[in-house]
């Protein structure tokens, strides 16, 4: 499939509840009919779409037909005025360090009002938590599974980015943990 078919598809779901569907197979090791990894890569984005965010789905850089980087998606919130690269992480393992740094050279490469955010469908090492305090101006939010499920239940995505990115602006934390937030 290409990305355009599989845009079309998840844009059959059209709620947050459609989505909950999809993401109980992917967190349960289900079968979605998706090829590996792209059924939680593109709920994420699709998620965000549908509260308005407006999305530039998975491409690959290149330069003289080389590729140089994949980005699962990129994802501009109108309502924060903020502009988001993203990396997703279908792993049953906790995800360490290195896809962190990997996507800090991504944002390295670009302009200084982009941040970014790794979502894992399951959650992050210690040393990965440790290590993403320490990325000083490349901000990278960090979103586990319960954060999803909490954005999922909840209908918030764009709050839950708000709230994470406020968390590691006031306090320094990249990993600010949803299910706290209580506050719209």
């Amino acid at each position: 499939m290409e990305v355009n078919e599989h845009i079309e598809r998840i844009r059959r779901y059209d709620s947050h509840e459609a989505l909950k569907s999809l993401w109980a197979g992917v967190k349960n090791g289900l079968d979605t009919g998706w090829p590996s990894g792209l059924a939680f890569e593109y709920l994420i984005l699709r998620a965000f779409e549908l509260e308005g965010g407006i999305v530039t789905w998975p491409y690959s850089v290149r330069i003289d037909g080389v590729e140089l980087e994949q980005i699962d998606g990129l994802i501009f919130v109108p309502s924060l005025n903020l502009y988001v690269i993203v990396e997703s992480k279908d792993w049953s393992k906790k995800i360490p360090f290195g896809p962190i740094a990997k996507l800090r050279n991504a944002l390295q490469r670009r302009p200084g009002n982009l941040i970014g955010a790794i979502f894992s469908s399951s959650d992050f090492t210690e040393p990965a938590l440790v290590l993403a305090g320490f990325l000083a101006k490349d901000t990278i939010l960090l979103w586990n599974q319960h954060d999803i499920d909490h954005c999922l239940e909840n209908s918030y995505f764009t709050t839950g980015l708000r709230k994470k990115y406020e968390w590691a602006i006031t306090h320094g934390i990249s990993t600010k943990d949803l299910s706290e937030v209580t506050e719209i």
